[in-house]
């Protein structure tokens, strides 16, 4: 009986692996298919894989973030970040070092004046997302960027290039900042975590944001990965 409990332990914490695993998978395979084939610009396919390509990119920034808190290999250090670095590296080269302090420093101090995702002083959306990109996206990150643009560009078609790696990218920073910072921790609040949760709607839910709309559940519990979140959503209602 115990072989079979611990053999469930196991299994249980890396499902949250084989998850990251599948999101980098089908990130690849679709951006290699959108990379390879005509852009056809009056298409509605052509701007319904654009959406599917931010979404992959948002979820490649969620897989990481679930290993700055430790739940996509619990028990296994060394992959858990290993997974949370390719991720972020997948993501227009960010580094996983940089965002992991930071990432802490917001739950510490969500909505003060010592989170780094807050704005400056100036609550209206594009000035604190505008706070947001200067927060966490360096030179040498867009250095990098360009670099691999014009090297790719050799082999790939710079419309493929720019419709599905580069507006996805920049995209899914706006749908991340939108649902994962400024909607949950807009304006006042009143609880510890200065954080409210969006209605609950799970499939809204997963395709804004994946589960992370319900941010207070994700501030009070933040060793729940994101697939476990709606879970918690329902719990608390």
């Amino acid at each position: 009986m115990q072989q079979v409990s611990s053999s469930r332990t196991a299994s249980s914490s890396l499902t949250g692996v084989w998850i990251g695993l599948a999101v980098m998978l089908v990130w690849s395979l679709v951006l290699a298919l959108n990379l390879t084939r005509p852009v056809d610009w009056v298409s509605p396919l052509t701007w319904i894989m654009v959406l599917v390509q931010t979404h992959l990119f948002t979820g490649l920034f969620i897989t990481a973030h679930d290993a700055m808190h430790g739940t996509v290999a619990p028990g296994y250090p060394r992959l858990n970040h290993m997974i949370g670095r390719a991720c972020t590296f997948l993501f227009i080269f960010n580094r996983y070092q940089t965002l992991l302090p930071k990432h802490h420093l917001h739950h510490r101090h969500a909505g003060t004046a010592d989170d780094p995702d807050f704005h400056n002083g100036n609550p209206r959306f594009w000035a604190w997302y505008w706070d947001f990109l200067r927060e966490y996206i360096s030179w040498q990150q867009i250095l990098l960027a360009a670099v691999t643009f014009n090297i790719a560009a050799i082999w790939i078609p710079q419309p493929n290039l720019i419709l599905y790696w580069v507006v996805p990218s920049l995209l899914s920073t706006l749908q991340l900042f939108y649902f994962g910072t400024f909607l949950p921790h807009m304006g006042e609040h009143d609880n510890v975590h200065n954080a409210r949760s969006q209605p609950v709607n799970h499939v809204w839910a997963f395709l804004t944001c994946y589960f992370f709309g319900y941010h207070y559940e994700h501030h009070d519990k933040p060793g729940t990965p994101w697939w476990r979140l709606w879970r918690t959503r329902s719990a608390s209602v």
